[in-house]
This record gives structure tokens, sequence and C-alpha cells, in this order.
């Protein structure tokens, strides 16, 4: 069935997917748009100076509910958002709990990290918490409560359009990505004439197909590593994985296109800046996944096993509250702004931690008994490269799906290489992230070592 539900502030689309008795499989998907109905400030940039003017894409949330016939179904939140912190995906995710009984587990909140978005609730909180009026704050405030309904919502509405249905799964490529920490984003262009690349980087594009019965496809997810930072105006966009969105859904005009960032923390698409620029990546990766559904997938067994925990991923050495007074009145605006809201905390009662809970999530769907086995990582943050390359060269390949950005976003995560090299990715980032200090040395074997726990 299809069928748009229509209020003041949500637009829905639920699909259900077939109606055929053979299928183990259920499926269902929905969307509502959450482009903010106000002008408010934007995400992602220290840089700009006064909030968004224009509107070049909507922005969206999207759901994709999946039951192998268990009853107890896993489902996938995409949005077009930078991040979501720790407190408004708890509180999510406790109302998914309480109104439909699912479990951490069960649910994963993906991020885009598109940059032409809102502020959203405390993510990036030393960037705008002491900065912005109090005007733009009440509607930062009254954006996280719309996010929230929103996204309880469409899960719902995932959760109800849940009918017979059959995955299938390949993997694909696309090039666009560059690591910005081996090329100077000025020299990319005739490094790529000269084939002079260099660095680490995951070019692959897995695809996820759910088609009812009769090979309709009805939705389908995708995923690339790399930063959606190709604009940095004041029009809400969902930057090039809005624009690969609609590419497909252009192609498949009755598919719900869902997007989900790998671990490409490291990654920037190169030449950016320009509008054509975003249009051109969004379709060199709709293109992908336009072909790898033109061609043959690979079915997946009805087979679904989720698992989550938090793990506490522990700091560097903490700034003592003497270094943390002394650096309220630093130069650097941002520095000050962490040091006085660190401050705040501890006078409140809250004493800084020496770890921090982070999330780690892994889905399995199929089963190596019935052609193969898909291993889908979430993990929290801003991932680099390093954790995709590896944990795909430890586990399964291609058939491994590393994705960054969920369910708390929180900091940069760095691999122990990109740690003890530095730089922005390795620790100059947490500044406007508000964490005291860097991650400890521990901090890609622990991640490592709890995604190999929950794979066994």
């Amino acid at each position: 069935m299809f069928r748009i539900i229509c209020s003041a502030l949500l637009t829905f689309v639920i699909c259900g997917v077939g109606t055929a008795k053979a299928q183990s499989w259920k499926a269902g998907a929905a969307q509502a748009n959450i482009t903010p109905q106000s002008f408010m400030w934007m995400a992602g940039y220290a840089a700009r100076t006064r909030p968004a003017e224009a509107k070049m894409t909507e922005l969206w949330a999207k759901a994709l509910a999946l039951d192998d016939g268990s009853g107890k179904p896993a489902v996938l939140v995409t949005v077009d958002l930078v991040g979501i912190d720790r407190g408004l995906s708890t509180g999510i995710r406790e109302e998914l709990a309480k109104k439909y009984g699912l479990t951490s587990a069960q649910v994963a909140i993906n991020c885009s990290h598109t940059h032409s978005g809102p502020v959203v609730a405390r993510n990036l909180r030393p960037m705008h918490e002491y900065s912005l009026e109090p005007a733009q704050q009440e509607l930062i405030h009254k954006y996280a409560d719309f996010l929230h309904a929103s996204v309880v919502e469409i899960v719902g509405k995932a959760l109800a359009g849940l009918a017979p249905a059959r995955l299938e799964w390949a993997s694909g490529t696309t090039d666009f990505a560059v690591n910005r920490r081996n090329n100077k984003e000025a020299e990319v262009p005739m490094r790529r004439e000269q084939g002079k690349i260099v660095g680490p980087s995951d070019h692959d594009v897995p695809v996820l197909a759910v088609k009812s019965a009769d090979g309709k496809l009805l939705a389908v997810a995708f995923g690339y590593a790399c930063h959606a930072t190709v604009l940095d105006g004041y029009a809400w966009s969902g930057d090039y994985p809005g624009f690969a969105q609609i590419e497909v859904e252009k192609a498949h005009p009755e598919c719900i296109a869902l997007f989900w960032a790998g671990c490409g923390a490291d990654q920037n698409p190169i030449p950016r800046r320009k509008i054509e620029l975003a249009e051109k990546y969004g379709r060199m990766l709709g293109a992908a996944v336009n072909g790898i559904l033109a061609g043959p997938l690979a079915p997946i067994a009805p087979k679904l096993a989720t698992s989550y925990a938090e793990i506490p991923l522990v700091l560097a050495k903490l700034p003592t509250r003497d270094e943390l007074v002394q650096q309220s009145t630093d130069k650097n605006k941002y520095q000050a702004m962490r040091a006085r809201m660190l401050l705040e905390d501890i006078d409140a009662g809250r004493p800084l931690s020496q770890t921090y809970p982070y999330p780690v999530q892994l889905w399995r769907l199929g089963s190596e008994q019935s052609g193969g086995q898909v291993q889908w990582c979430f993990l929290g943050g801003e991932v680099v490269v390093d954790y995709a390359i590896r944990l795909k060269a430890e586990l399964a390949g291609t058939k491994t799906w590393m994705a960054g950005y969920t369910n708390d976003v929180m900091a940069y995560i760095p691999s122990r290489r990109v740690l003890t090299e530095g730089g922005y990715e390795g620790g100059g980032a947490m500044v406007y992230y508000g964490m005291p200090t860097i991650w400890s040395e521990q901090v890609e074997a622990s991640i490592v070592e709890e995604i190999h726990r929950q794979a066994k």
C-alpha cells in the first residue's frame, strides 16, 4: 500500500512491501520532512555568522523496519543532520522502548552529517550554547522536540507497515572521497589527473534492497564514507547525500532511499564549495547505487540478530580545575567556551569523567548456511576510515558494512595511528564537541575488541 499523511508540521510517506505469503522477511518504511520551519542557526561550521536564509533541498528523517519473522524487528533511522547528542538519542530510544518495545540493540539512528542543516540540541555544544541569543536557543530546543516526535512517529509508521518482503544486497564503488589528512585540497585536481591521490579511503558503496514478492523495489539503504561538506552556505541542504537520495528516488519513484554515513571522518568530497559539485557527487553516488540495483544482487535469508553495548571509552589525562580556569580566558573563543561549560558542570556537582559511554552496535542479516551474512556495524561519533579498512579485513570484507555517526555523535573517533599523528581528527576537534581532553591510546583497541565480541 502507499499512502500520505499530512499535518501542519510533518509529511509522512509510508510504504508497505507487498502481500506475498511465501516470504519470511517483513519490512516497512516511512519518512518525514524535518526541514526547520524557521530560519535558525546552522550546524557544522564555526565561521558562520548568521542563521539560515534559504532552502536548497528538504531535509528528511527516514525509517526502515526489518523483521525476520521472530517479531523482534530492527529499525534503521537516517536523518539529514550533522549529528545528535547522547541526551536526545537516549530520549528517543527510551520512548521507542516504551511505545513499541524496541531495545537499543534494535534501533540505529544514523546521521548523514550534512553541514547544511540546523543545530540539533546539545550536539557541538560549545559552538552555540554560549554564543547565540535566547531567541535562537529557543528555536534549537523546539527543533529538538520536533525531531524527537518526528523520529518516534516514523518508526511507528514503519512498524505498522511491516509486510512480507525479500531482502537482497550487493556492493559497488564510487571515488569522490579524498583523505584530507594526506592531500592538500588545492592540489587534489592535479593529483587526480596524475593518479597521485594518497592516504587510506573506503570507496565501497554497500546497498540493501527491499523488494516486494514480485520484485518491485520499495526501499533501499546505501552508505558511503565521506564528509557531507561540499556546501558551506546559508541554505538548508542534504548536501551530496541528499542529492544522491533524490537521484535514487527519481529512478525508482515509489522507493524510499535511505543514506547512512560510513567511517569517513577524515574523508572530504574534493573539490567542493559549489552547488554543482554537490549535485555532481550526489549523481555519482546515486548512479553507483542505481547501477548496483540494475545488476545481480545476492538474496539475504530471513535471519536477524542485533546487539548493542556502551563501552567505557577511556580519555587521556583530564584537566584540573585550575587549568580550566586558565583556559576560560583563552584567546580561542571555543577553547574558552568549552572551559566555561566544563566548569559549570563541575560546580553543579557533575565532575569530569575519565570515560565516555561509547555506543557499539552490530546487526547480522542472513546466515552463513544460506548464502552468506551481512554484518552491519554501527559506531558513535565521527569515525576515521582506518576502522572500516581494518574491520573489513578482519571480518568479512564487503559483507562487513561500517557506519559511523550513529546513536551519539560525541566527538571524532581516531584510530591509534591518527591519535598519535595528532591534528584535527586526532584531538583538535575535541574542543568543538566539549570533550575535556583527547582519547587515550586504548581507543582503537577497545572499539575493535567490542565489535569482535559482538560478532562472535
